[in-house]
């Protein structure tokens, strides 16, 4: 009941790759979260108008075909909007080839949605309670997917209970979750297209690589009034490259015409 929505995720990408680390966009201010400096979009962002999204791809084998349209740009778009949720994600079905596979993730400050291109365009409102979004099905009981859900239900179950109270510290259990790099045994590996061996380097919920592995884990406690956002990153080897907390407050809401 404190926060209608809390959000934890690690991000997976090569790290030549160049990337802004979260912050407030120089050229939208009340867009705060990480950019691709490559294609310009983003794959968790939030606006200050009590809107959020966020982006995964979906892992369907070694070489995925090329794409017009960065998946980056549905999350740019649509915090820069104003439409719903449910809008937004079916008009993603008009546009879903020109995109890799793609999990996308939506909150308009009411409804939770889930849209996807693969393996037909979709989408879906998502109901209350714990959910796992990762590079296959939504809520595919993947081990990381279970680890890291395991353990934000039990960091809600003991969270402080003053939001505005809130800490780094207090952020920590959350982060060592993410931060857990213990792989998955074979015969709970998932089949995505790729090799055993890829697919075990992959499983952990956080991957420690030398060109691909987790850039930033993130943390998003969205309140009546505010929102927190927090985010560590890591170069390669999980090497520690900075970290962020922030809290802002939600903008008013725009009176409606009667």
């Amino acid at each position: 009941a404190r926060y209608p929505l809390v959000l934890i995720a690690n991000r997976d990408e090569f790290h030549a790759r160049p990337a802004a680390a979260a912050e407030f966009d120089p050229a939208a201010p009340g867009i705060y979260g990480g950019r691709d400096l490559v294609e310009g979009g983003g794959w968790l962002q939030v606006s200050t108008r009590r809107r959020l999204a966020a982006v995964t791809n979906v892992r369907t084998g070694p070489k995925p075909a090329k794409k017009p349209r960065s998946r980056g740009w549905l999350v740019r778009d649509f915090v820069r909007g104003d439409g719903g949720a449910l809008e937004y994600a079916a008009a993603t079905e008009n546009a879903a080839g020109e995109h890799g596979n793609f999990n996308l993730l939506l909150w308009d400050g009411a409804a939770l949605v889930f849209a996807s291109n693969y393996p037909r365009p979709n989408h879906r409102s998502i109901s209350p309670g714990p959910h796992a979004m990762s590079n296959g099905a939504f809520d595919a009981p993947w081990p990381k997917s279970g680890h890291a859900t395991r353990a934000l239900e039990s960091w809600l179950a003991s969270a402080p209970g003053n939001a505005h109270r809130m800490d780094r510290d207090a952020l920590t259990p959350l982060f060592d979750a993410l931060a857990d790099t213990t792989v998955a045994p074979d015969a709970l590996l998932p089949d995505t297209g790729v090799s055993v061996e890829l697919e075990r380097a992959l499983s952990p919920p956080f991957v420690a690589g030398d060109t691909y592995g987790t850039r930033c884990s993130s943390v998003v406690l969205v309140g009546a009034d505010h929102c927190v956002f927090a985010e560590r990153r890591f170069g390669p080897n999980a090497a520690p490259a900075g970290d962020s907390f922030v809290t802002f407050p939600w903008e008013a809401a725009a009176a409606r015409p009667c």
